[in-house]
């Protein structure tokens, strides 16, 4: 059986406390992993100055050049996976054999993580704000014609990963060109991602101190983030707990994103159909950046209907079929538990689900795996409970309000795609605190720019500023 090892400073280690993760169809053990313990995992965190320093003998330039070389390795080379050898087929076959995500979906994201590595440069730009790289080489330099100087926070990031979508991957990668060590503790079905993007990073030429890789239970997540100057965290809001107010840790959870269709060009929803679609749709609506919800002010039972009309022609296929867009459940209890709260949420006045009809149950079995199909719920003010609800498939909510509630009634927003043209309610978005990525016009939430921050901004998380003044050299 395939071995995936924890990679202590980028070396392979096997340990007696293995996991065995099943194929998600079959059920049958398909990977053995390697356990870290929390004791192991602070025992190796105890010299990470060593990991740093090992960063720091290259310009960013140099490691921004190797990040370009390790885009073109993750996406073409065949690369260690334990001691056996991974070709890209086999990446995409072994991931889906773990998640049930359809190989269609998986070489989509493999491209995304790919392209963060290919365009480090524009990433960096936007992060930094078009920052001159070589003042984090210096510490110092002039930035607009003020002197600047920036520091480390940490000397590590911590990183908490999920199994729901590969993509997510591409949000921590940009630390290595920073000079920061990474910390990585895989989710539980997909330990695929981190540990190839590691492989290639390291055959580019990123010093193998740089990393470690620990797969682990809650006690050795916890003791990640507790010895890392600085964390990620990638959950819901049950699973952040005690981080929530941890200033160290940037959280990314439900996204809540919306699209928000102005009173102004209401009458005229249907030329925005295939923006509400995609947005709820893509990359098997697994997304914080996949719409949960459609924010109208009238006709909102007519838009709902339509767009279930759209989304219910969306069906299980078997993983290699290049239309599949749906994606199984690897636990088929989640599955079931999240069917039920929707049905709880529909037991209450307000809410009509639109697909049923469509399509039959949500709930389904599918050549030997289990799915939730597709499923828009007309909600008649934003005080429904499945008005402002997000989940791991396909779902969205149709929800009216009126004209004035917005945009103050939209709660937290990772992504808000705002279809309007009325000026008012733009500045109001600009303005508003709840809302993280603002994208104006027909614009799917799922589209990502690399200049642009997705969530948070990963250089300031791990870098800040000094005042700093130079006297002039003496005789000068």
């Amino acid at each position: 059986m395939l071995h995936i090892p924890i990679l202590r400073k980028g070396n392979p280690y096997k340990s007696v406390d293995v996991q065995r993760v099943p194929d998600f169809k079959t059920r049958e053990p398909f990977v053995e992993i390697s356990q870290a313990n929390a004791g192991l995992i602070r025992r190796d965190l105890l010299d990470l100055d060593a990991a740093r320093a090992s960063l720091q003998k290259f310009t960013t330039a140099e490691l921004i050049a190797m990040c370009k070389q390790a885009a073109d390795s993750f996406m073409n080379d065949t690369l260690p996976v334990g001691d056996q050898s991974q070709s890209p087929d086999d990446y995409v076959k072994q991931l889906s054999a773990t998640t049930g995500m359809p190989h269609v979906l998986v070489r989509k994201n493999m491209k995304k993580i790919s392209g963060v590595m290919a365009e480090m440069t524009s990433v960096l730009a936007g992060l930094t704000r078009g920052l001159d790289l070589a003042i984090l080489d210096a510490g110092f330099g002039t930035h607009e014609g003020v002197a600047v100087s920036f520091y480390p926070r940490t000397n590590s990031l911590g990183v908490i990963l999920p199994s729901n979508s590969p993509g997510v991957h591409s949000l921590w990668i940009p630390a290595v060109a920073m000079k920061i060590p990474l910390v990585l503790k895989p989710g539980s079905s997909e330990p695929w991602s981190p540990y190839r993007i590691i492989q290639a990073l390291i055959k580019a030429g990123v010093p193998g101190e740089a990393f470690g890789f620990y797969p682990a239970d809650h006690s050795g997540a916890g003791a990640i983030l507790q010895n890392c100057g600085r964390g990620m965290f990638f959950g819901d809001s049950s699973t952040v707990g005690k981080y929530a107010n941890d200033s160290r840790v940037e959280l990314h959870g439900t996204g809540y994103s919306k699209v928000i269709l102005g009173d102004d060009v209401a009458d005229d929803w249907e030329k925005y159909l295939d923006v509400m679609v995609a947005s709820i749709t893509e990359n098997g609506g697994r997304s914080c950046i996949n719409a949960s919800g459609v924010w109208v002010t009238r006709h909102g039972k007519e838009i709902a209907a339509a767009i279930a009309e759209r989304v219910a022609k969306i069906v299980p296929r078997s993983a290699e079929d290049p239309d599949a867009l749906l994606a199984p459940f690897a636990n088929p209890t989640i599955a079931e538990r999240i069917s039920k709260i929707v049905d709880s949420g529909l037991r209450e006045s307000g809410a009509t689900e639109m697909t049923e009809k469509l399509r039959g149950p949500r709930l389904v079995e599918h050549d030997g795996a289990t799915y939730l199909l597709p499923t828009i719920v007309h909600c008649e003010s934003p005080e429904h409970p499945l008005a402002n609800r997000e989940f791991l498939f396909p779902y969205a909510s149709v929800v009216e309000v009126k004209p004035d509630q917005l945009p103050e009634v939209l709660g937290p927003t990772l992504v808000a795609t705002a279809l309007t043209n009325d000026q008012t309610l733009i500045n109001k978005l600009i303005a508003s605190p709840h809302v993280d990525r603002l994208n104006i016009g027909p614009i799917p939430t799922m589209i990502i720019s690399w200049d642009q921050p997705h969530e948070g901004n990963l250089f300031e998380h791990l870098y800040a500023r000094r005042a700093f003044q130079r006297a002039a050299a003496a005789g000068a």
